[in-house]
C-alpha cells in the first residue's frame, strides 16, 4: 500500500441515513482517517442527516450516479437488505472498500457473490455486527468459554414499537423477518461462544397484524443444534402488540454455571424498541455451579461492571476504527465474511423453517 494512502483519509460515499447510515456517517465526520465524499438517499433523510452534519456535503439521489460522480475510496451501505448485495458488488467493481450493515444480502447466495466479488476486486469488506466492539458483549462471549460445554444459550430482543419505530419496522419487513434481521447478530455470538459447527435448526413464527406482507412474520423463534452438543434460542417480535415483559434475556448455561448479562436500566418499561438499549450491558453476573459436601455453593455470584460502557454512537465510531484499520493494515478478513455468511445461512434456515410448518432443516 502506498505511503500517501496511509496519509490520505479514505474519501467515503454515505448510503442510506437512517438509524444506523446516520450513525456512521457521524463516526466518519469525527475521524481525521474518513472524508465524507457524498450522502445518497432516495427520500428526504439525505437532507436531514446533512444538516445534522453541518451542511455543505454533496447529496444524491441516484447510487450509480454518486458512485460515477464521487469516484469514492470506501462505499458505505445501510439502506434496506434487498439493495445490500447489488450495492456491494457495484462498489466492490467500482474499486471501493464496503462497510455493510447486516445482513449482507438478502440471500445466503447473494451474500457469497458479495465475498466472491470482494476476493476478485482485492477490496475488503467489513460487516456491520456492532456486538463485536463492543468490550461487554466481547466479554460475554469469553466467559461462556469458561463454563464448560455443551452450551445452552437463551437470547432474545422483543422491541413494542411505535411511531417511528414501528416504520421502519414494517418497512424491513417488506423483505426479512425480525428472527433475520436482529438474529444474524445473536446467532454470530452463539457461534462465537461454541465454535462449533451448527448442524440444524428450527423455528415458529406468527404474522400479528396486515401491515406486513402476506407470508411474512412479526414474531418468531428459532432454535439451533450445534455439533458439540450445544443448543441455543433466539426470540424477536416487532410491532405495538409485542409484550415487554421479557425482551431482554441474554443467558448463557454450562456444566460448569452460567453468565448472563442483567441489564437493569435498559431493561426498564418502555425502553423495549430503544436501539441505545439494544446494546446496553450494564453487568454481567458470572454464577459457578460448583457445590460442597453439603450440597452448598462454594462461591457466591461475581458481578462484572466493565468501567468502559460505549453508547450506541461510539460503538458505531469503533465499528468505523476497525474499517479504517482492515483497510490500511490491510487485515485478513476471510473469517469474518465466513462468520457473516454462516450466520445469515443459519437465520435463512430459520425462515424456511417457519414457512415449513416449524419443520427441522440439517445445514450439514
Amino acid at each position: 500500500m502506498s505511503a500517501s494512502m496511509n496519509e490520505n483519509p479514505l474519501r467515503v460515499l454515505v448510503v442510506g441515513c437512517g438509524n444506523m447510515g446516520a450513525s456512521h456517517a457521524i463516526a466518519y465526520q469525527l475521524s481525521d482517517g474518513f472524508e465524507i465524499c457524498g450522502i445518497v438517499s432516495t427520500g428526504k433523510s439525505k437532507e436531514v442527516l446533512n444538516e445534522k452534519l453541518g451542511g455543505g456535503y454533496t447529496l444524491f439521489s441516484d447510487y450509480e450516479t454518486a458512485l460515477k460522480e464521487t469516484k469514492p475510496d470506501a462505499v458505505c451501505i445501510s439502506t434496506y437488505p434487498d439493495t445490500h448485495e447489488s450495492f456491494a458488488i457495484q462498489a466492490l467493481q467500482s474499486g471501493a472498500h464496503v462497510f455493510i450493515e447486516k445482513p449482507l444480502a438478502a440471500s445466503v447466495e447473494g451474500a457469497k457473490r458479495v465475498v466472491a466479488a470482494a476476493k476478485e476486486a482485492g477490496k475488503k469488506v467489513v460487516v456491520g455486527y456492532i456486538l463485536r466492539h463492543h468490550p461487554s458483549w466481547e466479554r460475554f462471549v469469553k466467559e461462556a468459554q469458561n463454563i464448560g460445554k455443551p452450551l445452552v444459550m437463551r437470547m432474545n430482543l422483543n422491541q413494542q414499537s411505535h411511531g417511528y419505530m414501528w416504520t421502519v419496522h414494517r418497512n424491513l419487513m417488506k423483505s426479512l423477518s425480525p428472527i433475520v434481521d436482529c438474529g444474524v447478530h445473536y446467532i454470530d455470538v452463539m457461534c462465537q461462544m461454541t465454535r462449533s459447527k451448527p448442524i440444524r435448526v428450527n423455528a415458529i413464527g406468527a404474522r400479528l397484524t396486515e401491515d406486513i406482507p402476506e407470508g411474512n412474520y412479526n414474531y418468531g423463534q428459532l432454535q439451533i443444534w450445534f455439533e458439540d452438543g450445544s443448543v441455543g434460542w433466539y426470540e424477536a417480535g416487532w410491532g405495538p402488540m409485542i409484550s415487554e415483559t421479557a425482551f431482554f434475556v441474554k443467558d448463557v448455561i454450562g456444566p460448569k454455571g452460567s453468565v448472563s448479562i442483567v441489564a437493569k436500566d435498559a431493561g426498564g418499561t418502555g425502553k423495549s424498541s430503544s436501539v441505545e438499549a439494544h446494546t446496553k450491558t450494564e453487568s454481567i453476573r458470572v454464577h459457578h455451579a460448583a457445590l460442597n459436601d453439603k450440597d452448598e455453593f462454594v462461591q457466591e455470584d461475581i458481578w462484572i461492571n466493565l468501567q468502559d460502557e460505549p453508547d450506541h454512537q461510539e460503538l458505531c465510531n469503533r465499528e468505523q476504527a476497525y474499517f479504517l484499520k482492515a483497510v490500511k493494515e490491510d487485515i485478513d478478513l476471510t473469517d469474518h465474511l465466513q462468520d457473516a455468511v454462516t450466520s445469515l445461512q443459519i437465520a435463512f434456515a430459520c425462515d424456511e423453517s417457519v414457512h415449513n410448518g416449524g419443520k427441522t432443516i440439517d445445514l450439514v
